[in-house]
């Protein structure tokens, strides 16, 4: 094939150079996993508020030996939910917040994901922003529940921008486990000059139903 030209001369013919590029695309994005359609997926952007997740020996002695979460309403994860459960946190200057929501399903290890002016309030100056379960080294706290107190020893985080995305989407943006991507922002039509980094979290749920928004 001379450069610049637009035909493959093969023993069987001639092949017009726009089908060859139309076959290796084909054959590259089903290697990725876009085989079906090259639409872009859509991955909503969503605010997280102050919660707890508890483990089985805390939950026992927050809310009663055997005592179990109480389903209210589903989260966007799948298989995660906001249980009906609440407690109340008290920071150092011994101020709190009260109605603090359980998030379900229980975990190994208690921790509490705050917003920044939530930790000022509290009276922390030192809370880490981490992935949720990485809280080695991290404040504690005291936690109160209708059944007894809770002192955690460590715990305390604030959460870091993720992505959760079921197989097929972390396929196609290429993306596994630990990754990082950059997030732009659009303000009134116009892309922001900033972007955020954010972890791919797609390991947490790789069962979300294709489509599932």
């Amino acid at each position: 094939m001379r450069s610049g030209s637009k035909t493959l001369t093969t023993s069987a013919g001639s092949i017009d150079r726009s089908m060859v590029e139309q076959i290796v695309r084909q054959v590259a994005l089903e290697y990725l996993g876009r085989g079906k359609s090259t639409q872009a997926p859509v991955l909503t952007v969503q605010t997280s508020s102050r919660h707890m997740h508890v483990c089985r020996e805390d939950m026992d002695v927050l809310f009663g030996l055997g005592s179990e979460l109480t389903f209210d309403r589903p989260l966007f994860q799948e298989g995660n939910f906001a249980a009906k459960e609440t407690v109340t946190i008290v920071g150092p200057r011994n101020r709190l917040i009260s109605n603090l929501r359980i998030l379900g399903p229980m975990r190994k290890q208690s921790q509490i994901e705050l917003a920044f002016t939530d930790a000022i309030m509290l009276g922390f100056t030192d809370i880490p922003v981490r992935l949720s379960g990485d809280i080695a080294g991290t404040p504690g706290a005291v936690v109160i529940g209708p059944k007894g107190v809770v002192e955690l020893k460590e715990g305390l985080i604030r959460a870091a921008i993720h992505v959760h995305m079921n197989p097929d989407e972390a396929a196609y943006f290429g993306v596994a486990k630990g990754d990082r991507m950059k997030l732009p922002f659009w303000r009134r039509g116009r892309r922001d000059l900033q972007q955020r980094s954010c972890s791919d979290r797609s390991h947490v749920t790789p069962q979300r139903p294709h489509g599932h928004r």
